[in-house]
């Protein structure tokens, strides 16, 4: 029985010898098992990943292939010929620059330019609608105002050539009556001062238009040509000179002068009657005086009195008749 025994309890050790390898090997295997079923899920899970991917992609191409249609009016495979990643980019330029030489296709730097191109964009803002239609009325009114401001310009030109045709009529005018007037000035001078010398000329006479008048006198026995150097009696015989000898070189219908001759001696006063005289063949004088000779040769007196009762009233009286040589 021992031997019996020993046999059977070495079967048994061995026995359970295998039974503890297998279970180490079991151990193992379901490591195994368990890492393939995580490789088994990632990989899934990546499968998983590139179909939605590829989905994804494919919905942006079909996307970009109809917005192609849409938008550009072009068919996907003519746009890819055309405009793919084989041809040149053309290189875009500010205005007025040098266009450059088109460049191979580089991702990255296409990237950055359409970064720089929506920036752009975005800047812009908001695309308005109604922006042809407000387009075209400003183009309108552009137009308008264009128009306006030729008409304007022509205007000014006929304009500017009506003042110049003006400005060398006066000038002409001007320049005529100036030297008549000084020519009649010497004369009516040498008549109220004899021995004297008298003229008028111009400070710029290369400008008519702006140009001042002076005007020297130097009577007789005496070497000061300044007026303001002359008595109150000779500047006023030399202005009553220079009025008329204007009036002699352009004659008017009548003349009304206001005691013109009150600072004039008995003398002086006789020569400027004398000049009223020759005036009144040609005009009618109006003069305003309280000298007795002046009223000695007018045809009609004028005059203003008081009565006892305070009222004012007018006299007129004729000393001889238009009929009646002076």
């Amino acid at each position: 029985m021992s031997a019996a025994t020993g046999r059977a309890e070495g079967a048994v050790a061995a026995l359970d010898a295998r039974a503890r390898e297998q279970q180490t090997q079991l151990a193992a295997l379901r490591v195994q098992l368990s890492a393939a079923q995580d490789d088994l899920a990632a990989l899934t899970d990546d499968i998983h990943r590139d179909e939605v991917a590829r989905a994804a992609q494919q919905a942006r191409v079909e996307q970009l292939q109809q917005k192609a249609i849409e938008e550009l009016g072009i068919d996907p495979d003519v746009l890819v010929e055309d405009f793919g990643p084989h041809q040149l980019v053309p290189v875009v330029v500010a205005a007025g620059e040098e266009p450059g030489e088109p460049q191979p296709y580089v991702r990255e730097v296409q990237e950055k330019r359409l970064r720089r191109a929506e920036r752009g964009l975005r800047e812009l803002g908001r695309i308005n609608p109604l922006a042809l239609e407000e387009f075209a009325a400003l183009e309108e009114r552009h137009s308008f105002l264009t128009k306006q401001m030729e008409d304007l310009k022509a205007s000014k030109r006929d304009l500017l050539d009506i003042v110049r045709e003006v400005d060398q009529r006066v000038e002409e005018v001007f320049t005529a009556a100036f030297h008549d007037t000084a020519e009649q000035f010497e004369r009516v001078f040498a008549r109220l001062f004899p021995g004297g010398e008298g003229r008028i000329f111009l400070t710029d006479p290369s400008d008519m238009l702006t140009t001042g008048i002076e005007v020297e006198a130097r009577p007789p026995g005496k070497k000061v040509k300044r007026l303001s150097l002359l008595s109150g009696g000779e500047r006023s015989l030399v202005a009553v000179a220079l009025l008329v000898a204007i009036f002699k070189a352009r004659p008017s219908p009548f003349y009304i002068m206001d005691e013109v001759e009150a600072a004039l001696d008995d003398t002086n006063l006789g020569r400027l009657i004398t000049l009223f005289e020759e005036l009144r063949d040609s005009s009618q004088l109006i003069v305003i005086t309280h000298q007795k000779r002046t009223m000695e040769v007018a045809d009609a007196l004028y005059g203003v009195s008081m009565r006892g009762d305070g009222v004012t009233n007018v006299v007129s009286q004729r000393l001889r008749s238009l009929d009646e040589p002076a």
